[in-house]
Formats: C-alpha cells, structure tokens, sequence
C-alpha cells in the first residue's frame, strides 16, 4: 500500500472551454497540477478512468436522452437547462467522470479510502441535464455498487451547497441507497426533491453552526442505515466567497468538516469515496486549492 490514498483523474477531465463561463471547467487540470506540485498526486497513486460502460448509463439514465446529449440533438430548452456549451470535448468527459465515481468507489472498497479529482453532478435527472449536470454520477455509481454482492448499502453524505436533487430523485426507489443533503434552503434548485435526510441551512451560517450540523446529521445518518459505503461530496460552494454559496463557511472550516466526515467514518472501518461537488470562484487558481483541501485532508488521515 502506497504512503498516499488512491487518486483517480483524466487529463480530459478540463479542456478548452469559453474561459468567462461561469462553470469553471479549467478547475480539474488545476487541481490536478496543484496535488501534483504538492506531492500528493504522483504515478503511483493515480487511477485514470475508461469511458463510463453503456449499461451503467443506461441503468440510471433515459437511454433516448443519453444518445440525444451524445449527438447533439438537444432540444433549445434541453441545451437552456443544460447551461454547458455542447461540443466533443464536453461528450468525452461527460462519459468519462461516473467512470471515475465508480473506480473511486471501487478502490475505496478494496482500501477503505479514495478521492475523485471530479464528480458530485447531483443536479442530473434521468431525462435532463440541470445546474451544469449532465450525468449523475452519484446515482450511476450507487447503481452499480448495490449490484455487487458484498454492496447492501450505500450513503450519499452531500455537503454542496445545492441539495442533491437529482440524486434523491434517482435513488427515491432504490432501498439499498440512502441519500443526505446538506444544503442552503434558499438555494439552487428552488424546487427541492425529498432525500432520505434532508438539512436546508439558512443563508449566511458560519463555521461553529455548520460543523455542528454536519456532526449532528452524519450520526443521524449513520444511526439510520449501516452503509457498506460513503459516496462524500465535499462541494466547496459553501465558502463565504463562492459566487453561487449563500453560507458564510471559512476555508478553515471546509478543512474542519472534511475531518470531521472523514475521521469519523474511518474510525468506524466504513470505506469511504470522495468527489469534489460544486465550487465557482472566478480565481480558478484559489478554487483549485479550495477543492485540494478533501485531498489533504484523507492523506493526513492516511498517513
């Protein structure tokens, strides 16, 4: 076992992109090249995914809607929601980012702890793509753990600011899946859908509130179901700068509640997969770092 916890990126994860987009997608290879520069990135632990298997898709997603995203036939309003500018770039990481999720979760299952350098596109429906989502990659990868023998059940433990909307309604009929958000009520989407546990904060909530809630409601979760695993999105949108947050949290304090999750399922032998969930700071370089802070903070704990 390596002195770092698995890693798992594509190089096509970025790629060329209209730079004054709101959807920071320069943020990935960013990410990858700060953990990279800090020695925490390197070739022994790093994962590169495959293209996301067709039937993990189709499992979780309308197949019609999959094959229109891929040929770019979205209706006008389908291309609004969507809010991404279509192109062969978008397609190829699109596919590639649940094959991500999985393999993360994969190896976490095999070594108690992984980190995704993308995912948490909790907004995605079966049939449309919403708030810069496309694919659900939470949803595709709970699917396809729960078809595995030793996978009873799966806690999604959401902490971007947005509810997981897309999520809960994907996994509303699945039993072996058990979703929690943690979210800004009067945020993004406007229309919330009903998780298994939801916990809408006020706007403006800082640090000492926050922490306390993500205490309270990861041992609510915990006490509800008896996971096999953790799908964390540690979105970073909560930051008291983030353009789209509405919560008032410090970047010590995203540090503070990444221990907190991790710590505590690890204590508990719970394997456990991140991914980095929302962030849109105009100062890409600072967003990379803020996304960083997960990684740092699970190889502190694995070492």
């Amino acid at each position: 076992m390596s002195g770092l916890p698995p890693m798992v990126h594509h190089p096509d994860y970025s790629f060329p992109f209209p730079p004054k987009h709101r959807f920071p997608m320069a943020k990935f290879g960013l990410l990858a090249d700060y953990l990279r520069g800090q020695g925490l990135l390197t070739p022994d632990n790093t994962y590169r995914p495959g293209k996301c298997r067709d039937h993990w898709l189709n499992q979780t997603h309308s197949p019609d809607y999959l094959a229109r995203f891929i040929n770019n036939t979205l209706s006008r309003d389908e291309q609004r929601q969507m809010n991404l500018p279509w192109s062969e770039g978008l397609v190829k990481r699109t596919l590639l980012a649940p094959s991500g999720t999985v393999l993360t979760a994969q190896l976490a299952l095999h070594q108690g702890l992984a980190c995704h350098l993308a995912g948490g596109t909790h907004h995605a429906h079966y049939d449309h793509a919403s708030g810069f989502c496309i694919l659900n990659d939470l949803a595709i990868a709970t699917h396809v753990l729960l078809k595995q023998s030793d996978v009873r059940q799966v806690l999604i433990f959401d902490c971007d600011v947005h509810q997981g909307d897309g999520t809960a309604a994907l996994l509303k009929n699945d039993e072996g899946a058990f979703t929690c958000s943690i979210h800004c009520e009067t945020n993004f989407p406007f229309t919330k859908q009903t998780s298994d546990m939801d916990v809408g904060l006020p706007n403006g909530m800082e640090d000492d509130d926050y922490l306390d809630v993500v205490d309270t409601t990861l041992n609510e979760a915990l006490r509800r179901c008896s996971p096999d695993i953790v799908l964390y999105d540690a979105g970073v949108d909560v930051f008291s700068g983030d353009p789209l947050g509405r919560l008032n949290i410090s970047e010590a304090g995203i540090r503070q509640r990444d221990r907190l999750v991790l710590s505590k399922l690890l204590h508990r032998g719970i394997p456990v997969a991140t991914v980095i969930g929302g962030g849109y700071d105009d100062d890409r370089q600072a967003l990379a770092k803020r996304h960083a802070i997960v990684v740092e903070v699970a190889a502190e704990l694995w070492r």
